[in-house]
């Protein structure tokens, strides 16, 4: 009886705790899958972009707007920057022979400039909404807090669309032919450089999402980008690098290792193990769960 009672009141809660974080993860990581996927950078600025939609959902919401018009207006927000980004700053420098440095140096730049702007308009300090649903379930036993259950059902949602879009629609073809072979699309009439474009904003777009998701569950601050980026950078390479399902995989089963490891051992051991199962993966299966070899 001891043991169903520690499966219900103790590992069931963290397990809800974990799923919860994982989605919003894999938010993060979908963008950046997409954006390496495609566009073969790797957006160092993307954790940025993440605590940027969790400030303009703070902002927006400080003047009275509600936080479920905020699921919209974040993301349509951070579209058009995502978009001016790529086409100002990554294009120029995205042909040269150097570019996977360039573009990692020019991104991490900017995710520096991100965060400075951050500090300077909202301070230092850390800032914490109120949760815009109260109270809790009960599903088999578990309490649940509503709004992480809103989370991870939302969260799915948007992950099932965006897979729905990139697999199942004329532009997720578009998408994975102008990742396949770009001269080839391009001659085939596919507008490759709008494609990019589109596609790492889009990839902005859901770190913002992401941002306003947690924004209630955690604290908002200007280096919230910093920590939360490299757990979505694990996801990624332990998932395979340009795969969709690779990325839900190992967002999932990562953040459930984070959760279960936090309940035996103390919580600044649980990042360690994380990235220890990036190192073995990277020995045992350097392209990742879902990634293949050769990818360029």
């Amino acid at each position: 009886m001891a043991v169903l009672d520690y499966l219900q009141f103790v590992l069931a809660p963290q397990m809800v705790t974990g799923l919860a974080l994982g989605v919003a993860v894999v938010l993060v990581a979908l963008g950046l899958t997409i954006i390496f996927g495609l566009l073969d950078v790797i957006n160092m600025s993307h954790g940025e972009f993440y605590a940027l939609g969790a400030f303009v959902a703070l902002a927006l919401g400080s003047i009275g707007l509600p936080f479920w018009l905020l699921l919209i207006l974040v993301p349509l927000a951070l579209l058009p920057i995502g978009y001016m980004v790529e086409r100002g700053l990554i294009q120029r420098v995205f042909h040269g022979g150097d570019r996977h440095v360039t573009t990692l140096l020019l991104t991490f730049g900017l995710g520096l400039v991100i965060e400075d702007v951050l500090k300077l308009a909202f301070g230092p300090n850390p800032h914490r909404p109120e949760t815009p649903i109260s109270g809790g379930v009960e599903l088999l036993g578990v309490f649940v807090p509503n709004y992480r259950l809103f989370l991870i059902i939302a969260g799915a949602v948007v992950i099932a669309a965006v897979a729905a879009v990139v697999y199942r629609t004329r532009l997720g073809a578009m998408v994975r032919a102008a990742a396949y072979d770009r001269h080839m699309a391009a001659s085939l009439g596919v507008p490759v450089k709008q494609v990019y474009a589109g596609a790492f904003a889009f990839g902005v777009a859901l770190a913002g999402l992401a941002g306003v998701l947690l924004a209630p569950i955690y604290s908002v601050f200007p280096t919230m980008g910093r920590d939360f980026i490299l757990l979505a950078f694990t996801v990624v390479i332990v998932g395979g690098m340009g795969s969709i399902a690779g990325a839900v995989v190992a967002g999932l089963f990562l953040t459930q290792v984070q959760a279960i490891a936090s309940l035996y051992i103390s919580p600044v051991w649980t990042d360690p193990i994380v990235f220890g199962i990036m190192v073995v993966m990277l020995m045992v299966r350097p392209q990742g769960l879902f990634g293949r070899l050769g990818h360029a």
